[in-house]
């Protein structure tokens, strides 16, 4: 409200969009004029859809006129949007800068930039377009920014176009909601992994609405093949391969609990806001401890109770202890259910992509050697240069000399 830059971290699931949109809202006075004066930026489309729908509820008996902004959908209606005018732009940075590079959106008028989940956007790949958006906004301006985590490509941000920012962090950096109960389990491969999860889904009823989370696009798509033909019609599955309306409206099933689970990429990791997901299932440890905060952070919203269930292959045991170091906690490993079938069945991108480690066959070099090899190189880099080569070609005329002795001749 005193208009300083803020820097605001905080838990997932704990109402950092209403902490931004409230204070926004109450300072926004009706203006005609076309050029908006709040633009909000986010990852993914469907956090603009979030974002922009809880504005349109908050503003139902006002005159704020609020506008969502993404790809994968008709560039021309959108244009027309915003000729019309606009108070607040909910946008993804590419749209945004398309639309700003048409020439028919400005940002002369942006007083407040809001900025929700910076570190996934820089994620995604739109550190060059968050570049272009910040230079062309007027000098002049509040900048607001609100995530769970605070990585260090994100604090070099800050430090470039925020001017001393007010720093708020409800929670210190990594720390997860405490409502949410974490456990985990040792499982070799993704046929292990498939059938454990078989297994929870079959036994335990508490397991009514649940969000799993895969490392890939292919994998989310094998995944929904496997569970699709055991369980019909009660698993959907989401990634940026899949168009914007199937997208929609599969995360419209899973939330109006038509079907009991969604299997995701990190696409729906960050700030949506689904309202009674009882577990969360790692079925892929994450690589970036960051990224597991996030999809836990699914589950246990609004001071509510959540589990959330990591599957751990040997080669991600790695990830596991970075997230373990990240939280100063540890996660309950709970002993494998013996009706479980362990395969030994291990698919071509988890199969070694050697039989031995080459490192191991290396010999050891001690540090004396090391040190002398060193001294080696150097002394032959300061070797005196003798002069040009001998020339290999003669001049015109001239017989090349030889050293071979004369051919006999008969």
């Amino acid at each position: 409200m005193s208009g300083c830059d803020v820097v605001g971290i905080a838990q997932t699931g704990t109402g950092k969009t209403m902490a931004y949109l409230l204070p926004i809202l109450r300072q926004l006075s009706y203006s005609d004029q076309r050029d908006a004066r709040v633009l909000i930026l986010v990852p993914t489309r469907e956090l603009v859809l979030q974002v922009s729908a809880e504005i349109a509820k908050l503003t139902a008996h006002g005159s704020i006129r609020v506008g969502a902004v993404y790809g994968g959908t008709n560039i021309n209606t959108q244009k027309k949007l915003i000729y019309d005018g606009l108070d607040i732009i909910v946008a993804t940075p590419g749209r945004l800068l398309d639309l700003n590079l048409t020439g028919i959106l400005r940002f002369k008028c942006i007083q407040k930039l809001v900025i929700d989940e910076v570190d996934e956007m820089l994620n995604l790949g739109f550190r060059v377009q968050i570049m272009n958006i910040l230079e062309r906004m007027p000098p002049r301006r509040q900048n607001l920014m609100f995530s769970a985590t605070l990585t260090s490509d994100v604090q070099a941000l800050i430090s470039d176009y925020f001017q001393n920012p007010l720093t708020i962090e409800i929670a210190v950096h990594g720390t997860p909601i405490e409502k949410i109960v974490q456990q985990a389990y040792l499982v070799p491969n993704f046929h292990s992994k498939v059938n454990l999860l078989e297994g929870l889904i079959k036994h335990d009823n508490d397991l009514s609405k649940v969000l799993v989370f895969v490392a890939t696009k292919k994998m989310a798509d094998r995944l929904f093949e496997n569970f699709n033909s055991r369980f019909p019609e009660q698993s959907g599955v989401i990634h940026s391969n899949k168009s914007q309306n199937f997208r929609l409206r599969t995360l419209q099933q899973f939330t109006d609990g038509e079907i009991r689970m969604l299997i995701a990429t990190d696409i729906i990791a960050r700030g949506l806001d689904i309202t009674d997901v009882t577990h969360v299932i790692n079925f892929d440890t994450p690589d970036l401890p960051a990224d597991y905060i996030h999809r836990i952070g699914r589950t246990g919203r609004a001071d509510k109770d959540g589990i959330a269930i990591s599957f751990v292959s040997d080669a991600e045991k790695e990830y596991f202890n970075a997230i373990e170091e990240l939280m100063h906690r540890s996660i309950d490993i709970l002993p494998m259910p013996e009706d479980v079938q362990i395969s030994s069945v291990y698919l071509e991108e988890e199969k070694p992509t050697r039989l031995f480690d080459i490192d191991y066959l290396k010999p050891k070099v001690s540090k004396t050697q090391k040190k002398l090899a060193v001294q080696a190189r150097e002394a032959k880099s300061k070797k005196t240069n003798s002069g040009p080569p001998k020339k290999r070609n003669p001049k015109y005329g001239e017989k090349r000399k030889s050293n071979r002795p004369p051919k006999p001749r008969f």
